[in-house]
């Protein structure tokens, strides 16, 4: 258990924050807390969450932040029976290949790296999804190895396609519509990570772990028509099956 701050977050809405680290651990603490305010908390619109904060968006105004702050506490250090949360680890294909990859050869050659050692490094990780934003569905992952670690772009592109895989900083991440961007394009994944037209527009979660695999460009170009006719299916596990 971790001592979470509350702070008022203008008058419809509560900021709840844990100490500024990315961690599996407090992903889990947010989650399991998140879950419990959806049963236990009235007067919720919408809950966001972060790498270490979570926001309850309200219906009505607060009148008394105080006794919010109490409710909210007990219900975080309460032992509440929860609702079982089921999450998957995502096989996710992608071609590391400079047709698709327009950073590729000036990451390789900046890094003093091979291609195979990039996509060895790249795909051995299992990466976690703390929580999506910045585009619809793009999911902020944890896990990439040190030695990828790369600063973002001073000149961002003006257009970086969907599907696009960047690395910035120390994250790695899937463009999920075209974009300006600032992250170095190593590969493209032909799969749709957002689809407005969809029940349920994106298929990841926080808490679900991503899997990179590497494909061919010629795998890419079949994938890619499969994605279009709606016959590909992503490959998924449940996680600690």
């Amino acid at each position: 258990m971790f001592n979470p701050s509350y702070k008022a977050f203008g008058n419809k809405a509560i900021l709840i924050e844990w100490p500024p680290q990315i961690s599996e651990e407090i992903l889990y603490d947010i989650l399991c807390f998140k879950n419990k305010i959806k049963i236990h908390y009235n007067n919720i619109i919408d809950i966001t969450t972060a790498y270490n904060s979570l926001t309850i968006y309200l219906k009505k105004e607060i009148q008394n932040f105080e006794n919010e702050k109490i409710k909210l506490n007990k219900i975080y250090n309460f032992e509440f029976e929860e609702l079982a949360i089921e999450n998957f680890i995502w096989h996710i294909p992608v071609c590391y290949d400079k047709i698709v990859a327009p950073d590729l050869i000036t990451f390789l050659k900046q890094k003093k790296m091979p291609l195979k050692q990039l996509i060895r490094y790249h795909t051995k990780n299992l990466y976690t999804v703390y929580f999506l934003g910045f585009l619809p569905g793009f999911p902020y992952l944890g896990g990439l190895p040190e030695i990828l670690h790369f600063p973002r772009k001073g000149n961002p592109h003006l257009k970086v396609e969907k599907g696009s895989v960047g690395i910035g900083g120390q994250q790695t991440g899937v463009y999920t519509q075209d974009s300006p961007g600032g992250w170095h394009i190593i590969g493209k994944t032909p799969i749709s990570f957002f689809d407005a037209n969809l029940t349920k527009p994106c298929f990841l979660k926080a808490g679900d772990k991503v899997k990179f695999e590497s494909i061919s460009y010629k795998q890419f170009l079949s994938f890619s028509t499969q994605v279009a006719q709606g016959i590909f299916k992503i490959e998924k596990e449940i996680l600690n099956a």
